[in-house]
């Protein structure tokens, strides 16, 4: 693999990184803030508020929780990428130049922008991502109705 490429993948990486670690904290900081509300939710002179309040407060962070979790097994799957690897083919820690844009195959970012080039950080278990793996320079395939021809994978 050429400088360039691994530079690449590793400004990719690290992208997706920031992304996930975003993803933390601002899951952690809402569960937090939900946890003091629920905390601080008084006693009033209507008992079923008061516990109508706490119940509300603590589904909520609940569901932080569970968005943390979500955002920690990404983290754990981003870990998992062998950036380094020359790939002949796509899957996850590639990088797949096609005819309508470049994917980086990792976690489900969306479009980053790196150097001023977009790229799409995308899943393996996406739909763009399943359909592109294990395809090879040449290939094509179709997704949505059009044709993606693979030109690099690295």
């Amino acid at each position: 693999m050429t400088d360039t490429h691994h530079q690449i993948k590793a400004g990719l990486w690290a992208l997706c990184q920031n992304y996930v670690q975003k993803r933390i904290d601002t899951a952690r900081q809402a569960m937090e803030a939900a946890q003091e509300a629920a905390n601080s939710e008084s006693k009033s002179s209507a008992g079923d508020k008061y516990e109508t309040g706490r119940a509300m407060a603590q589904l909520e962070r609940d569901r932080h929780a569970q968005l943390l979790a979500e955002a920690v097994k990404i983290e754990q799957e981003l870990m998992q990428l062998a950036i380094e690897k020359i790939y002949e083919k796509v899957q996850p820690g590639s990088v797949a130049v096609t005819n309508r844009g470049l994917f980086f195959i990792s976690i489900g970012a969306g479009k980053i922008t790196l150097d001023g080039v977009d790229y799409f950080a995308v899943s393996s278990a996406s739909p763009i991502g399943s359909l592109l793996a294990g395809h090879k320079v040449g290939d094509a395939v179709t997704f949505n109705k059009m044709a993606y021809q693979i030109q690099e994978v690295f």
